[in-house]
């Protein structure tokens, strides 16, 4: 997604150098090249474990395993992550975790650096590319550690809907839940109030959604041109999957993976409703009407007044907006109330080194306390249930007034009440992704093709779950 953690700060950014266990007086390495060093380690084992009579490499009595723990580059987490863990080095004196920022371009370049055995340990994906690595068998199957290693209490804590979307139909279970990102409705109390509109709630579904973006849309400075829209949607999988969701449709049938239902007519409701508030009503921002900002931005920027966003940008919005804001349900589709769970995970390379010293700092990040940890620096939704009124704590004390009259609750009822859906998957998910990126481009962005293209596209997608044997 375009605005979310994963969003790189920087581009074209040189490799920056490892922190972490790193020592001063030491030569230190970019991420790159201590990568290459790592992966000599891994590829020989991978190796090891293919050649006939070969074992791969055990860690002996005192040995002292070293891991590479990938993850967010954002300006807040690497601090807080070199904090917690120097307390998992405390309680785990024979593991060494190195912290390494994601790259550039996260998707492509993870696949390359596992195809050459020089990814890290331990690292963190999402939304439709995660899955990918998982489906190339990139990642270790975390299964039979649940099993050893986990209690049920734990597994209940995290939302069903996100919990199952880290598992493949070959039961092999690929991540476990970072955090819980799930999606609202924010808007903008002052022009709701300057244009006598009355606020969403509960009771709104997309007709209320449309009258409201049409009262609400505006040239605010007198131009000729449109300077204030309604709403805006972030243009990826998951977003539009959503609406589709909602209308009581599916991209994937959940009965037949290989099978794509994107051309079906609930889904092309779906989508052409997004598209008509875009380029028929133009009440409905595209990222060009707002300078390719990302939503987020566009919308505390007073470009918006409301927003299709998740709890992940509660600290960005609720820090700079100069408004007041309020947090409002996602209305209610024809067919259904969904929101959006995202799928942020934690995985462990399948050819690491070191298996189970990675599984250990694999429970370390899944804990309580790196979820409040998270909480605490950006205010991240916990995965975990049992930890959401604390969450909600934490803002509110941080914040005070500007949190006063916002309901941060609403982001967790989908996952308390059982409404959440996550990113649908197919067996060969990098070309449906791709086929899918660039008809909405088509579609949305451009406006240069309506949304029955999704029919060929569809017939596409399926042809090549086909082709690769489901």
């Amino acid at each position: 997604m375009a605005d979310n953690p994963h969003a790189n700060t920087k581009p074209d950014e040189p490799d920056e150098p490892l922190t972490g266990a790193l020592r001063p007086g030491r030569v230190r390495l970019t991420r790159r090249e201590f990568l290459q060093a790592m992966g000599t380690f891994a590829a020989g084992a991978a190796l090891a474990a293919c050649t006939p009579g070969a074992t791969a490499p055990k860690v002996t009595r005192g040995d002292k395993a070293q891991l590479v723990y990938q993850d967010w580059r954002t300006d807040w987490f690497p601090p807080m992550s070199q904090v917690m863990l120097e307390e998992f080095h405390a309680s785990h004196p024979n593991i060494r975790v190195f912290y390494t920022p994601d790259p550039d371009n996260l998707e492509e370049k993870m696949l390359l650096d596992m195809g050459a055995g020089t990814a890290p340990d331990v690292l963190a994906g999402c939304c439709d590319f995660f899955p990918i690595w998982g489906q190339k068998d990139y990642l270790l199957d975390l299964q039979p550690y649940i099993d050893a290693d986990i209690d049920a209490s734990t597994v209940a804590e995290w939302d069903p809907a996100q919990y199952e979307a880290l598992l493949l139909p070959s039961g092999k279970r690929f991540g476990l839940p970072k955090y819980h990102g799930a999606l609202a409705l924010y808007y903008n109390k002052d022009l709701f109030d300057e244009y006598k509109v009355g606020y969403p709630d509960a009771s709104w579904d997309h007709e209320a959604y449309l009258d409201a973006m049409r009262r609400l849309t505006h040239d605010r400075d007198g131009d000729g041109e449109t300077d204030l829209w309604g709403s805006m949607v972030d243009i990826a999988w998951e977003r539009i999957q959503m609406h589709v969701n909602g209308w009581g449709g599916h991209f994937v049938d959940p009965q037949n993976k290989t099978r794509s239902l994107m051309g079906a007519a609930e889904s092309l409701e779906a989508m052409e409703w997004i598209r008509a508030r875009m380029w028929d009503d133009r009440v409905m921002a595209t990222f060009p009407n707002v300078e390719n900002q990302e939503t987020r931005t566009a919308f505390y920027n007073g470009r918006l007044a409301m927003v299709e966003d998740g709890s992940w940008a509660l600290k960005d919005i609720l820090t700079n907006a100069n408004f007041r804001v309020g947090v409002a349900p996602f209305p209610q589709g024809p067919q259904r109330r969904v929101t959006l769970a995202t799928t942020d995970a934690f995985g462990i390379y399948a050819g690491t080194r070191y298996p189970e010293a990675a599984w250990e700092l694999m429970k370390f990040l899944i804990s309580k306390d790196y979820g409040l940890a998270m909480a605490r620096a950006n205010y991240l939704q916990p995965a975990r249930s049992s930890l959401v009124d604390q969450w909600v704590e934490i803002i509110r004390e941080d914040l005070q007034e500007k949190a006063r009259e916002v309901d941060i609750g609403i982001f967790a009822e989908g996952h308390i009440q059982g409404y959440s859906v996550t990113t649908e998957i197919f067996p060969n998910m990098s070309a449906a992704s791709e086929l899918a990126r660039a008809a909405w481009e088509k579609i949305y962005t451009l406006g240069q093709e309506k949304t029955d293209l999704m029919v060929d596209v569809s017939r596409q997608i399926e042809a090549v779950q086909q082709h690769a044997g489901g």
